[in-house]
């Protein structure tokens, strides 16, 4: 029922990073395939049209297929732990399916409970900032940030959404930067989760400023 913890750790570090590159583009403004596709001949309206229909039936479609399998793990795991609420990695697992599914609250809640029980996660307390974020915290995202990396300083994926938070949502372009040298001061060859090198998205940053 609960995937062991390198399983989960893995896990963690693809929604970190997934988040991060989300977020990124919002920070710098990647818009070229946006603009690509809007200068595209455009095909026959009616075709188009009918693509659409079709394109937002399977979209609905797989939406619906998600909610029951989300669903279905969130029962699971519920009468699971009510029978043994001091399984942490149960807790874990039900913090991702809230966090998969954009429950923040509950996922917040759900990893503070793992949390309780074992507290030096730091895959565990890097998500809860991520959800901190989302769910408008994001000064309570920077403390979990901080937390994991006062336990793991060479933990690339908290100080990289650390970047992330403090340039999109506190404005902070100096402190987001500072956080991405940091990590390229470890590892000069990081790579951000669009392929592109830390080292040239902090240049790419300070030619903006």
């Amino acid at each position: 029922m609960v995937k062991n913890k390198e399983t989960d750790y893995k896990d963690h570090v693809k929604k970190q990073t997934l988040v991060g590159a989300v977020f990124l583009a919002l920070v710098i403004g990647f818009i070229g395939g946006t603009v690509y596709s809007s200068f595209k001949l455009a095909p026959d309206r009616a075709v188009q049209q009918q693509t659409n229909a079709t394109s937002n039936t399977n979209q609905a479609g797989k939406q619906q297929d998600n909610s029951v399998e989300f669903s279905a793990k969130i029962l699971q795991l519920e009468q699971y732990l009510e029978k043994n609420p001091k399984d942490a990695e149960a807790w874990t697992q039900l913090g991702n399916v809230f966090f998969d599914s954009d429950q923040v609250k509950n996922a917040i809640e759900a990893y503070e409970k793992s949390l309780a029980i074992e507290p030096g996660k730091i895959g565990v307390i890097t998500d809860l900032g991520v959800m901190y974020r989302r769910n408008n915290q994001p000064q309570k995202a920077i403390e979990a940030f901080d937390k994991a990396l006062s336990i793991d300083g060479s933990f690339e994926t908290a100080r990289f959404n650390k970047g992330i938070v403090l340039l999109h949502d506190l404005n902070d372009v100096a402190g987001g930067i500072k956080a991405w040298e940091e990590i390229v001061e470890q590892n000069p060859m990081a790579m951000a989760p669009n392929g592109e090198s830390v080292d040239a998205l902090i240049q790419r940053m300070k030619n903006q400023k």
